[in-house]
């Protein structure tokens, strides 16, 4: 009789292993190969590659789905919007990472979709924008505003209309909610952040429930050529290992981080939805100081990205592409797994140096 893991947990450890024989490997292994010899799924690594397998077996089993893999998270959000037919109503959070924004609005642009943007965090009027759309395409939590949707509330809505419902999962992860289990047609991972978790990959997945999908986004994988490279789902995997762990460890130190964060007369607007590694919140004195803030860390990586072990941050209003709506002084902080004393030193003398600066303005203004 076989034994079957129960938890989510031991799923990202033991899924998607190699066949136990003599000799052979504990972990899935670099495959860096283009051509293939015939006679198996493939024989060229552009259709099926076996660097992917393992991966896509083991997110595929933490998300309850058949996974796809692709090149980054941009890739695979496009792999998904491009199922649509011309012309297709999609409702979207206004809140959504603004990669996704911006490619929603150049194919509105272009004619090839109609777009209409909405606040996710109100149930009922997320589902009455949605009752004529194709798609609706939810994030919860929101990037960087952390904005949370009742996800089976709206799937259970719009099911019986036939409006597919997709998830960015990105912020959350499997460990913290499955979408597909709440009636999700399609989970969206940018698993260069949390699923990889060491700032060191791009890579993209999607996963589905429904074989015609999965098919035809293998499809689009296939013929667009955004495929993962080899080292890229061998290093993905390997941080999937570990996600449990360094999720508990990071989703603890936000929770310190936040409330902390929250007695602060300096800082505004604490956003923490309860779980998880992101934080968002304002400083008082705007967008000069914030930005400085950003720059002052020395623990604190300052960058864009998120996800990773290491504590990072940014002023998200400093990129060109973000929305209006995000406050120019809004801060975006990813906590990672580090000595939550050290992380809040460094957070603490950060905010000081921003509030002087912006006293000193004042008395030399």
């Amino acid at each position: 009789m076989s034994v079957r893991p129960t938890s989510l947990e031991t799923l990202a450890v033991a899924a998607g292993r190699p066949e136990r024989l003599p000799d052979a490997p504990l972990n899935s292994p670099i495959t860096p190969a283009s051509a293939l010899i015939p006679g198996g799924a493939s024989d060229y690594a552009r259709h099926a590659s076996p660097a992917w397998t393992g991966l896509e077996e083991a997110l595929g089993a933490l998300e309850g789905g058949y996974c796809i893999s692709f090149a980054s998270g941009m890739a695979a959000t496009t792999a998904v919007l491009e199922l649509l037919p011309v012309g297709a109503k999609v409702v979207a959070a206004a809140g959504a990472y603004f990669g996704t924004g911006e490619e929603l609005r150049r194919r509105a642009k272009r004619g090839i979709v109609e777009v209409e943007f909405i606040d996710v965090a109100d149930t009922a009027d997320v589902i009455a924008a949605a009752t004529d759309a194709a798609m609706l395409w939810l994030e919860s939590p929101t990037n960087p505003e952390l904005e949370v949707t009742d996800i089976r509330a709206v799937c259970a809505a719009l099911k019986t209309i036939g409006v597919a419902v997709v998830v960015d999962n990105t912020l959350a992860t499997p460990l913290r909610q499955r979408p597909l289990d709440l009636g999700a047609d399609f989970v969206v991972h940018s698993a260069s952040k949390l699923i990889s978790g060491h700032s060191d990959v791009l890579l993209g997945a999607v996963l589905t429930h429904d074989d015609r999908g999965a098919r035809a986004l293998h499809t689009r994988r296939t013929m667009t050529g955004s495929v993962p490279g080899a080292l890229e789902t061998y290093l993905t995997l390997r941080g999937l290992r570990t996600l449990h762990v360094r999720l508990d460890r990071a989703e603890q130190n936000a929770r310190e981080i936040a409330e902390r964060l929250r007695q602060r007369k300096d800082v505004a607007n604490v956003r923490y939805p309860g779980f998880g590694q992101m934080i968002s919140f304002e400083v008082v004195a705007g967008a000069g100081a914030a930005q400085q803030v950003t720059e002052s860390s020395e623990i604190v990586v300052y960058t864009t990205s998120l996800g990773g072990v290491e504590t990072t941050w940014e002023r998200r209003r400093r990129h060109e592409g973000e929305r209006d709506q995000v406050s120019e002084s809004l801060i975006r902080l990813s906590v990672g797994i580090e000595n939550v004393e050290d992380v809040w030193e460094d957070v603490a003398r950060c905010l000081d140096v921003g509030r002087r600066a912006e006293l000193g303005q004042r008395t030399s203004g």
